[in-house]
């Protein structure tokens, strides 16, 4: 067993013994205490700010079936005078390969402007440092990518397409041999620079993808067609998702990745999707425990979400997630609505964590805690869930409405739902090894439910 894991496992136990046994009058003063933190963490996050300037790519002889070295020469000039935006204005564009973002740019997409990608995956290399599904690797460059860049943005009304359909779209099916060998090379600990990886292995990249940066905002953009996950922020802080829509449908399609990353606004997005709408991460098994980076104060308000899985933490979590608030949220038709997941490779832990003011329209299961989720490779490192609070959740339609399966070694402990109201159930609840779950007010088929663990 790994060393690391190790001191994993002690820092659980004295968790364990610190904190296993709370009442519920705890948990509440808690929660009290904890919501108060909401307007401290927005009031932390700063802000990306530009000079009054801008860099039109018409004046740097954008071409419409290849607007990308119009881009790019915009961008370098720009970030050399100190920063400005760069302007795409109203019109079909055509980008054959990714815009890599620099400090003090403002990519800004004018209303009427679609900006569409290549979807041939040679025009992506060379390769550049990036994490897939949790672990570090040279791969294929994002279709936007900003690599240790410090005050930049997205902004504008208009539309990016990521074109990946014919091209990343296809390559699904081809990749389980690639990531398989990427997982066990992450579990190994094999060095960085011989994990690379390219047009034989078929690991998509994300759509865009900031790395390793800080004071981000990405605002109002129209975002279809991703080939992977659409917007991905790794070891990155001070970041803010404003008022965005993202439609793209295929499975891995995840809306908002927050990876490994602190201090985070999503506000007033959009979003339907054929992965998880925003979903919280923090690496993958032993690469996540040997970089050991947490995703933490981070805040999920005012989203309108549909299509799968909606508010997730999970799987990747393997660095710890922590002091996660999401408020004020109205679900579509969805799988999972509220949705903890993690399983015996991770370790790791998920607590602090406060969601309030969510109604959905339906959901295969309205609230769930997962400790076995899929692609499970024969570990033993058991997450540590704690301290949960689940409150105001109404919900017209649901298959299962509350499931909760901790384990033996480690049960999840310290969660209270309150006042939860749903109106048609097929199956009440599922618990199982959680200590210290308090059920208060909650209602399904017109019941009042009571906890009955199994």
């Amino acid at each position: 067993m790994n060393n690391q894991y190790y001191f994993f496992q002690l820092s659980s136990f004295l968790i364990l013994l610190a904190f296993g046994i709370q009442n519920c009058e705890a948990v509440q003063s808690s929660d009290q205490v904890n919501w108060k933190a909401v307007p401290e963490i927005i009031e932390r996050i700063q802000k990306p700010n530009f000079p009054d300037r801008d860099y039109l790519i018409t004046d740097y002889n954008a071409a419409q079936e290849d607007a990308l070295p119009a881009i790019r020469k915009a961008i370098k000039e720009a970030n050399s005078e100190g920063g400005g935006r760069v302007v795409i204005p109203a019109g079909e564009w055509f980008s054959k390969g990714p815009i890599h973002l620099k400090s003090n740019i403002n990519l800004h997409l004018s209303e009427g402007a679609v900006l569409k990608f290549s979807e041939s995956p040679k025009d992506y290399l060379p390769q550049v440092l990036t994490r897939w599904e949790g672990t570090e690797v040279f791969n294929f460059s994002p279709l936007i990518y900003a690599y240790q860049v410090h005050n930049v943005a997205i902004t504008g009304e208009g539309i990016l397409d990521g074109n990946a359909k014919n091209g990343f779209g296809t390559w699904r099916d081809k990749q389980k041999p690639a990531q398989e060998r990427l997982r066990e090379m992450g579990n190994k600990g094999t060095a960085l620079y011989e994990r690379v990886f390219g047009l034989d292995d078929y690991l998509r990249p994300s759509m865009i993808q900031f790395f390793g940066s800080s004071q981000i905002l990405v605002e109002d953009v129209t975002i279809y067609n991703s080939p992977m996950w659409v917007n991905h922020f790794i070891y990155s802080s001070n970041i803010i998702v404003r008022g965005i829509t993202i439609e793209s449908y295929r499975l891995n399609n995840d809306g908002i990745d927050i990876d490994s990353s602190t201090l985070v606004l999503i506000e007033d997005c959009k979003i339907s999707t054929g992965d998880d709408s925003i979903v919280i991460k923090s690496g993958r098994d032993q690469d996540g425990w040997r970089v050991g980076r947490p995703s933490e104060d981070i805040v999920i308000r005012n989203n309108y979400m549909e299509g799968h899985n909606a508010l997730a933490i999970g799987s990747e979590m393997s660095g710890g997630v922590s002091n996660v608030f999401m408020e004020n949220n109205i679900l579509g038709e969805v799988l999972s609505a509220i949705y903890f997941k993690s399983n015996l490779d991770r370790g790791g832990y998920i607590e602090n964590v406060r969601v309030r003011n969510i109604e959905v329209e339906e959901a295969d299961v309205l609230l769930r805690f997962s400790t076995n989720y899929h692609s499970h490779r024969g570990g033993d490192y058991p997450t540590l869930y704690r301290n949960f609070i689940i409150e105001e959740i109404t919900a017209k339609k649901t298959r299962l409405a509350i499931e909760a399966v901790g384990l033996a070694q480690l049960p999840i402990q310290d969660i209270l739902v309150r006042n939860v109201t749903v109106n048609e159930a097929e199956e009440v609840q599922h618990i199982n090894n959680v200590t210290n779950f308090v059920f208060e007010n909650v209602w399904v088929n017109g019941k009042e439910v009571k906890l009955t663990q199994h």
